[in-house]
């Protein structure tokens, strides 16, 4: 089995209302859709994501160039691919853009290889569960006061979430405090809650927030601090009893070293475009168990359930819709949880109507 081409398409899906978190202003979201075609009749596909739509140009023109690379491997053995490409992006290093086109390759990689072998990627990974428990991650944003956090809040009860997150990071403690215990007030005491600063505080006001959400029952405080700040995310960890949750910002499996190593997160959250695909990915939920810490991969979420059905140490699958237009397939969400799909590769095609809707021009 050998791959024949690499073909790329970009799109940009509008969001209903504008989101707002502490550092974000968000009004649409981009994606370059990845494609790998084989001589074996069977396309892997992947994409990478960008907010507002900005930068598409430099995301796909970074994958195109891995194409002479590319064309002729096997798709099926992905980590020489993978280590070859490495190799070659060591001039421009390896972190950041570089890592985006080599994660969106090896994705592409083991859905191509499972859809020519007509079996699910679970299936060459071991599963371990049927089902995945999934926190709603799609809504409760910083700009929405009490009222609405907990109409919106038990909106999510009702579509059969027992999990969801929410955004804190006002400028004023007291107006975050009284948001969180409006949600906790909305969905009583047996719903998960979890909260995520978007890494817009500081170390102290991150440890003094975070000891007056204690009592409301959180499950995990979100990078509470900027995520390159090890030594302050570290202190939060410490000072709380509440654990810190953070990775999504890491880039494989030497940044999750690195963050492990200091302490600085009790939930590793690997975000699978830029980890390194879903090898590395794989590679550090492997780290994450042999410290005796979960993992709750970040966004991706269809291509997220497939690997969570697999890693003994995972935790919650975050449900966030955007790119779920896509895709030909649905989720179903029943008493907290999706069930890990039996289809081919990973389990979710691009829709050929939804990529013409969305479709940018000349992209």
């Amino acid at each position: 089995m050998k791959i024949t081409g690499l073909r790329t398409t970009c799109v940009e899906l509008p969001i209903v209302a504008p989101i707002r978190t502490a550092i974000h202003d968000i009004r649409s979201v981009g994606a370059v859709l990845v494609f790998l075609d084989t001589d074996e009749d069977a396309t892997g596909e992947s994409y990478l994501f960008s907010l507002s739509g900005q930068r598409l140009g430099i995301l796909r023109d970074m994958v195109e160039s891995f194409a002479p690379l590319v064309v002729g491997e096997d798709p099926r053995d992905p980590e020489p691919l993978w280590d070859k490409l490495w190799r070659d992006i060591n001039f421009f290093g390896h972190k950041g853009i570089t890592l985006f086109g080599i994660s969106a390759i090896d994705t592409a990689c083991w859905d191509a290889a499972g859809k020519a072998a007509g079996r699910p990627v679970v299936d060459r990974l071991g599963q371990v569960r049927e089902r995945v428990p999934v926190y709603a991650s799609g809504g409760l944003w910083l700009d929405a006061e009490p009222a609405a956090l907990a109409e919106e809040a038990k909106g999510f009860v009702a579509a059969g979430f027992r999990a969801m997150k929410m955004r804190i990071g006002r400028r004023a403690e007291d107006e975050d405090v009284a948001r969180v215990a409006a949600v906790r007030a909305a969905i009583g005491p047996d719903i998960e809650l979890m909260v995520d600063a978007n890494q817009g505080l500081d170390r102290d006001r991150a440890i003094a927030l975070g000891r007056r959400l204690e009592p409301l029952g959180i499950a995990w405080f979100e990078e509470p601090v900027p995520t390159y700040d090890y030594e302050a995310s570290a202190a939060v960890a410490t000072a709380l009893d509440v654990p810190v949750a953070s990775g999504e910002m890491e880039y494989t499996r030497y940044g999750f070293r690195d963050l492990i190593g200091a302490k600085a997160a009790q939930i590793l959250m690997p975000d699978l475009q830029r980890v390194g695909g879903v090898s590395e990915l794989l590679r550090v939920a492997q780290m994450g168990q042999a410290e005796g810490l979960p993992v709750s991969p970040h966004l991706f979420m269809e291509y997220s359930l497939m690997l969570l059905g697999a890693l003994p140490n995972a935790t919650y699958l975050e449900h966030m819709p955007w790119f779920s237009p896509l895709f030909r397939e649905s989720i179903t969400i029943e008493d907290g949880t999706i069930e890990v799909p039996r289809r081919p590769g990973l389990g979710f095609t691009f829709d050929p109507a939804a990529i013409a809707r969305y479709r940018l021009g000349g992209a």
